[in-house]
C-alpha cells in the first residue's frame, strides 16, 4: 500500500488525492505544514508527497516551488488537475435571520482560511462580509477546525465540503470562489515512478535552466533550441536563485518525455551554451475530466454509485 504525505484531512489536497487514486487503497499521512509534507518523503517516512504548485487564479504557489527547488531533491512522478471548490463554512444557527432562516453574512466577524484559498474568494468576501476580520492559517482544513472549536464567536472558514463534513459544520454558502474555472495543479513527488489508471495522459517534463552570466541573448537561444525542434513549452517562469540580486533560473514545462529523441538533444544544445539544466521530473500528466471518467467507471464496476 502506498504511503502518501499531504496536508490535513479535509483540505483540497485531501480531496485531490482521493480523486487521483479512486478506489485504490492508499495510506494517507496528514501534516499541518507543507514543510512537514516535503520532509516526510525526503526522510523516507512516506513514498510520496502531494504538493499543490499552481492555481488558475493565483498562479504559482511560490513557497511550494521554492521547496521543490531549494530544499529537497525529489522528482515529480505524477501531475493532475483538480477543481478548487471553496465554500463558506460555519454554524448556520449563528448567522440565520428571519423566519425563513435567511443567511445574514454581515454577522460574520472573522473569516479564516489558507491565504491562497482566501485570495480565490475575495469578491464574495468584499461583497458579503466587507467588515469581517480576515485571518490566514496553514490550510483550509485548519481553518475549519478552528471555527469548529469556537462556537458562538461569529467565525466562518473558507474550505472544502470534505472539511465541513469532518468537523460537522454547515455549508453557509457553496462555491464562493471568484471564478468557476478555479483549478489547482498538483504533483506527486517521490523516488519511484508511478502511473495511475489507464494510458489516457500526456507526458510532461519539468526542468530548471540557469543562464550563464554576461551572455546576451541566452534566453532567446534557449527557447530556440525547443522551437526549431517543435517542442511545446506549456509553461515558463522565472524565479530568483536566492544567490544574489538579479540572478534567476527559469522553470519550464515541456510537453515531451525524457526518453524521446528530441528533448535530450535540446537539453544538450542548451548545456553547450553554458546553461545549467536540472531535471525536476518526467511524468504522466492527467486531466481532471480523464481521471473523473476513470474514477466513475471504477465506482460503477464496484457497485459504489
Amino acid at each position: 500500500m502506498k504511503q502518501i504525505a499531504l496536508l490535513p484531512e479535509g483540505s483540497v489536497s485531501h480531496e485531490a488525492v482521493l480523486h487521483l487514486f479512486g478506489d485504490e487503497p492508499v495510506q494517507l499521512h496528514h501534516f499541518k505544514q507543507i514543510s512537514d509534507v516535503f520532509l516526510a518523503t525526503a526522510a523516507g517516512k512516506t513514498q510520496y508527497s502531494v504538493i499543490p504548485i499552481e492555481n488558475t487564479i493565483e498562479g504559482s504557489v511560490s513557497l511550494h516551488m521554492d521547496w521543490l527547488v531549494h530544499e529537497v531533491d525529489i522528482p515529480m512522478q505524477v501531475e493532475w488537475v483538480y477543481p478548487s471548490i471553496q465554500n463558506l463554512i460555519g454554524r448556520r444557527e449563528e448567522f440565520q435571520t428571519g423566519a425563513e432562516g435567511t443567511m445574514d453574512y454581515s454577522k460574520v466577524k472573522k473569516v479564516l482560511s489558507h491565504p491562497v484559498a482566501m485570495a480565490q474568494c475575495m469578491q464574495f468576501i468584499r461583497s458579503h462580509m466587507p467588515y469581517a476580520e480576515l485571518e490566514h492559517v496553514g490550510s483550509t482544513s485548519e481553518a475549519v477546525e478552528i471555527v469548529s472549536r469556537h462556537p458562538g464567536a461569529g467565525w466562518a472558514a473558507i474550505g472544502t465540503t470534505l472539511g465541513a463534513k469532518r468537523h460537522r459544520l454547515d455549508i453557509l454558502a457553496d462555491r464562493v470562489t471568484d471564478h468557476n474555472n478555479n483549478y489547482t495543479r498538483f504533483v506527486l513527488i517521490g523516488p519511484e515512478s508511478l502511473q495511475v489508471g489507464s494510458n489516457r495522459f500526456e507526458q510532461k517534463t519539468s526542468i530548471l535552466v540557469t543562464l550563464p552570466e554576461d551572455f546576451p541573448g541566452a534566453l532567446h537561444q534557449v527557447l530556440s533550441a525547443f522551437a526549431w525542434r517543435k517542442l511545446n513549452l506549456s509553461r515558463i517562469e522565472s524565479r530568483p536563485t536566492k544567490k544574489r540580486l538579479g540572478s534567476y533560473y527559469f522553470y519550464m514545462d515541456v510537453l515531451a518525455p525524457m526518453d524521446s529523441v528530441l528533448l535530450p538533444s535540446a537539453i544538450g544544445e542548451i548545456e553547450a551554451l553554458g546553461c545549467q539544466v536540472r531535471i525536476l521530473g518526467s511524468y504522466p500528466s492527467y486531466t481532471y475530466e480523464g481521471l473523473k471518467s476513470e474514477v466513475q467507471q471504477s465506482w460503477q464496476n464496484n457497485g459504489s454509485i
